[in-house]
């Protein structure tokens, strides 16, 4: 019988997976409704929103010992998106940009693929087609959605200057560091796919 522990991380991450797949459908069909790309953030933002704010609750388990995340890297995540949607909610010149479209489709798409992979591990069925997507998507996801992160903090600068100058302030000391914090984390991402993939080619091995 699961523990309350695996029980509580099961209900979270499946109401994650849930939420983000209302989002990517959101984020999608925007392009319906919009003949075009720059409705993504009044489909979707909210929502996006919501699951991020949501999601800081996964640092939270890093430090509890809840999972073995830790803390640091889950912390780089979760602050680095959290930058931005903020960004996108002050201003409102940004919000259509075709880079929302990609960001927000990037993210939906990893989070669609992570949580479940998540939730399913919780009760020990989590089908390794699902593990390598899990530890493999980013490859392909990770560029586009850092890209489009960079892209909108870069066009939402003479904005923020008016706004507030030091959050403007901030927000140049952000893209400065940004490419070495984002390879740093992509790094990392590519240590833990080896790892957890090895694992699995090793289990392959021992069942035959």
């Amino acid at each position: 019988m699961p523990s309350l522990s695996n029980l509580y991380l099961l209900a979270y991450n499946s109401a994650q997976a849930i939420a983000w797949a209302v989002c990517l459908s959101l984020s999608l069909s925007s392009v319906a409704h919009t003949k075009g790309v720059n409705g993504a953030y009044a489909s979707a933002g909210d929502l996006i929103y919501l699951c991020q704010m949501v999601a800081f609750l996964e640092v939270v388990h890093g430090a509890i010992g809840l999972v073995p995340s830790g803390v640091v890297i889950p912390l780089m995540q979760w602050a680095g998106r959290t930058n931005c949607i903020y960004v996108m909610r002050q201003t409102h010149e940004v919000q259509e940009l075709p880079a929302v479209f990609i960001t927000f489709v990037a993210w939906s798409i990893s989070e669609v693929i992570r949580y479940p992979n998540y939730a399913l591990n919780c009760i020990g069925s989590c089908p390794p087609w699902l593990t390598y997507l899990r530890y493999s998507a980013f490859l392909v996801l990770y560029p586009p959605g850092m890209g489009g992160e960079t892209w909108i903090m870069y066009h939402a600068l003479p904005f923020m200057k008016k706004y507030s100058f030091s959050y403007y302030t901030f927000l140049m000391v952000v893209l400065f560091c940004y490419p070495i914090l984002c390879l740093k984390v992509y790094l990392h991402m590519v240590k833990q796919r080896r790892s957890k993939l090895g694992k699995q080619d090793k289990k392959k091995k021992k069942k035959r």
